[in-house]
């Protein structure tokens, strides 16, 4: 037995108690505890101590090459968590922690031990829970490429079917809803279905072992073929949103959309010529408030001005505002560019608060009575009608980034991401270039806030917080810099499916460190990275397992 091997899923397993701790104290844990996903038994907080004991060991495990090595270690590692979940469950019940910790309760202590109490029994059911859930991450982590993954994949979307059983319910045919739901979540036999059916569908994704090398997506159809079909079946979907959505799915479509126009923004900005701007937010306001300015009867004003003609100039003011935020910034790069940016976001916050512009903007009441889209006698009211308008800013938010990607200015943005001075000394005018992205990313910004601005039909300063601008980063992080798929992937996990799931708003944040965490760890290029990303990605993979040792095998990017 390595001592250094011993060492090593020992502290694993103790840092994955000690993030059980965290969670449970700090009330996630609890919290989850009152939504079931599969059956009467397993609920959200049964799954996720069943995840942290299975990430644990696949911390683990994916160091080693044999098999029985990941499955011995990483159930170790797992055991070890299994004991702090033990000691915590012990402790709360045992000691009046409700003092400092308003969460630690006897309550808590059954979920910790799934529903036994803290008993031998439920000792022991923890513990034969954490070593099958080892066992099981090692054996799925030693697994010929692409199954392991399939497995997990169709794991995570089965529980993710029924998390979302309120949401699916109302839109499903109610003959298939009485097939896979039970009164909350899945029922045993549909959650099986589910899973059987998601393992075929993602085993058909990707390719199998010897076909393709190391897991590439199957070539069943022509590319020339497949990718206008794909396109025109996605179309097609997110068009027919409105008729089968009602007036809550339809409202989260539209804050995804706001979000997706911010992200493809700043993608050119951040992902594109590389400028770290934690300030995006403020472009998002601008928009808002000239659009509320404009067509608000509210605040004093002589003249109110119709939705098609405002959409212009708050779009136009809003690229201006980019080029006073791109000049004095042109020669700052890293951590100074993002305090600048960030400074000029609550800039912007603080003058719509202020008193002086308190006539014009309303102050912290803010400005409402804005303006509607209206086509000829059609005013557009509701979500449903709004979301057409969302949805067609998107697609022509996205086919103007794809013909920036693909321009000279594109290329040149590209080339300062990767070194700006070489960029200048191959002929590259950085100073056109940052302020053209700084205003073209700008204007989608100011797009999405005039399109929120009448949506709502109201705006506050509180709307405009720098936790907007941390979204959009946070989007582009999970999704993957550069990559136009990835906005949207980022935009609904870290958009829309908390809109789904309000009731967990409070651990929002908590979720979103988690997540981020969890990609630098997995996922360091994103979930859909971009193809130069990507590419440098598996270059610097390929140089650590030159230099790794012979005995340890290099984790999986």
């Amino acid at each position: 037995m390595s001592l250094a091997a011993l060492r090593r899923a020992l502290f694993i397993g103790l840092l994955g108690g000690l993030a059980v701790w965290h969670l449970s104290l700090v009330g996630l844990i609890p919290a989850f505890a009152q939504r079931r996903l599969i059956g009467e038994t397993v609920t959200f907080s049964y799954a996720l101590l069943v995840a942290l004991f299975a990430l644990v060991a696949h911390a683990t495990g994916r160091r080693y090459a044999g098999a029985l090595q990941r499955v011995a270690w990483g159930t170790l590692s797992a055991l070890t968590t299994g004991l702090l979940v033990l000691a915590l469950a012990l402790i709360v019940t045992q000691v009046n922690l409700r003092q400092i910790f308003l969460n630690a309760t006897p309550d808590l202590a059954r979920v910790l031990t799934f529903g036994a109490g803290v008993s031998p029994a439920g000792g022991l059911r923890t513990l034969l829970i954490a070593a099958v859930a080892g066992i099981v991450s090692g054996v799925v982590g030693a697994a010929p490429a692409p199954w392991g993954r399939v497995s997990v994949f169709a794991a995570l979307a089965t529980l993710l079917l029924g998390l979302l059983r309120d949401v699916l319910g109302p839109i499903l045919p109610s003959g298939l809803v009485g097939f896979l739901y039970g009164a909350a979540g899945l029922n045993v036999l549909g959650a099986a279905v589910t899973f059987v059916l998601f393992f075929l569908l993602f085993a058909l994704r990707w390719s199998l072992p010897g076909r393709a090398g190391t897991g590439r997506i199957i070539e069943l159809v022509p590319s020339p073929v497949r990718a206008p079909v794909t396109r025109l079946v996605v179309i097609l979907f997110l068009a027919s949103v409105p008729l089968w959505a009602g007036l809550f799915l339809s409202n989260v479509a539209d804050f995804v959309g706001f979000y997706i126009l911010m992200g493809l923004g700043l993608n050119l900005v951040l992902g594109f010529a590389g400028l770290l701007d934690l300030g995006y937010v403020a472009f998002f306001a601008v928009g808002a408030y000239t659009m509320a300015v404009l067509t608000s009867p509210e605040i004093g004003q002589r003249f109110t001005l119709d939705f098609w003609v405002a959409l212009p100039i708050a779009i136009m003011l809003t690229v201006f505002a980019g080029l006073l935020v791109g000049l004095p910034v042109l020669r700052m790069r890293g951590d100074y560019l993002a305090i600048a940016t960030l400074g000029f976001g609550e800039i912007v916050r603080l003058l719509v608060l202020s008193d002086w512009l308190k006539p014009y903007l309303g102050g912290a009441q803010g400005v409402t009575r804005i303006a509607r889209p209206q086509i000829g006698p059609l005013r557009i009211d509701s979500p449903q009608e709004f979301y057409v308008l969302v949805l067609f800013s998107c697609l022509l938010a996205w086919f103007l980034s794809i013909r920036l990607r693909d321009s000279r200015l594109g290329r040149a943005w590209f080339a300062i991401r990767e070194d700006e001075f070489v960029a200048q000394a191959m002929g590259i005018n950085r100073v056109t270039a940052k302020l053209s992205a700084f205003a073209i990313g700008a204007s989608f910004g100011g797009l999405s806030g005039a399109l929120f601005a009448s949506l709502v039909g109201s705006v506050v300063p509180a709307s405009f917080s720098l936790l907007v601008s941390i979204n959009v980063v946070a989007l582009l992080v999970l999704g993957g810099m550069g990559s136009l798929p990835g906005v949207v992937i980022g935009a609904l996990a870290l958009v829309g499916i908390p809109e789904l799931l309000r009731e967990f708003q409070e651990y929002r944040l908590l979720v979103y460190g988690i997540v981020l965490i969890a990609m630098m760890l997995f996922r360091p290029a994103g979930l859909l990275p971009e193809r130069i990303h990507r590419r440098k990605l598996d270059e610097a993979v390929e140089e650590v397992r030159e230099v790794a040792p012979a005995e340890i095998a290099p984790g999986r990017s």
